[in-house]
């Protein structure tokens, strides 16, 4: 007998904000796309000390949390079906602290689908702490639905940009790139910037005189190099190439505007992958006006 291919599912995680519905829309339409799971998780947080008995039992207190996401998990799976009426859909309600479960959620899952901003965020804050953490020690790629789109979680056209740096989290967010690319039978554009101080990854002095457009050709080189592969497996993609003299962040913005997504790495040259964020990937968490995913690369490398 046969066994089917485990399945595995897109997870959202929600806390009742308007942001998190809005991760929701987008997870449910990713899931619906995909033909895969939904997985809606609400992590219920307990107090860190036991409350006054004057006021509440605990016992009671943490009944009352468990009500509350109850509803919360039930008003984002009625924002779902609304989307996908026909996804396979699970609700589950944890106990603990959302950035830890979340991240273990995130070991079975194909991409994990969180909102920008959770309920109580200051306005000046420009994305939350548990986007942030699972963005950086998520197991599959992290999806931060960013922007304000009445109506639904993202724009319907568009294409998808991708970052490459030509680094191993450059790799495995190119094929994620051309992947979500594919089946949102879209374009994809490509983006790789250089800057006067490196040069296709090594930092040197600057020479007194400089054949920029010498340069421009190497860097283009570098670009077509790191897609060629990925073209060749994805035939049905136009991709765009874009080749810039300027920093990665303000490229990759002015590239995504009325983008579907945005795809990066969770580290680009000379950093130590597995400590966190680079700091193009925060940035874009920070002000992209589109769904940012952050793909952490492949230990075993990532190849067409």
């Amino acid at each position: 007998m046969t066994t089917q291919p485990l399945r595995q599912p897109i997870v959202v995680g929600v806390d009742g904000s308007d942001s998190a519905l809005r991760a929701t829309q987008w997870a449910a339409a990713e899931a619906l796309r995909r033909k895969l799971p939904l997985r809606i998780v609400h992590v219920c947080v307990l107090p860190p000390i036991r409350h006054p008995a004057t006021i509440a039992d605990q016992g009671l207190w943490i009944d009352a949390l468990a009500d509350n996401g109850q509803h919360i998990l039930a008003e984002a799976a009625a924002t779902a079906r609304a989307v996908a009426p026909t996804v396979e859909l699970v609700t589950d309600q944890r106990m603990g602290f959302a950035a830890e479960a979340l991240i273990e959620e995130s070991a079975r899952a194909h991409a994990l689908v969180l909102g920008s901003r959770g309920l109580g965020g200051f306005q000046r804050l420009l994305v939350g702490s548990v986007a942030i953490a699972l963005s950086a020690h998520g197991h599959c790629p992290v999806i931060v639905v960013r922007g304000a789109f009445p109506g639904q979680a993202t724009p319907g056209t568009g294409p998808v940009v991708v970052g490459v740096d030509g680094s191993p989290a450059s790799e495995a967010a190119i094929r994620f790139a051309f992947d979500e690319a594919s089946v949102r039978r879209t374009s994809l554009v490509a983006v790789h910037t250089w800057l006067d101080i490196a040069f296709t990854g090594a930092w040197t002095a600057l020479p007194t005189t400089i054949d920029w457009d010498a340069v421009e050709v190497d860097e283009t080189m570098l670009l077509d190099e790191r897609l060629a592969g990925w073209q060749e497996k994805y035939p049905d993609v136009a991709v765009e190439r874009v080749v810039l003299r300027d920093r990665p962040v303000r490229a990759l913005l002015d590239k995504a505007e009325g983008a579907q997504l945005i795809v990066v790495g969770t580290r680009g040259h000379g950093a130590l992958l597995g400590m966190g964020l680079g700091s193009t990937s925060q940035a874009l968490l920070h002000h992209a006006e589109c769904p940012v995913a952050v793909v952490r690369p492949d230990p075993e490398g990532t190849k067409p």
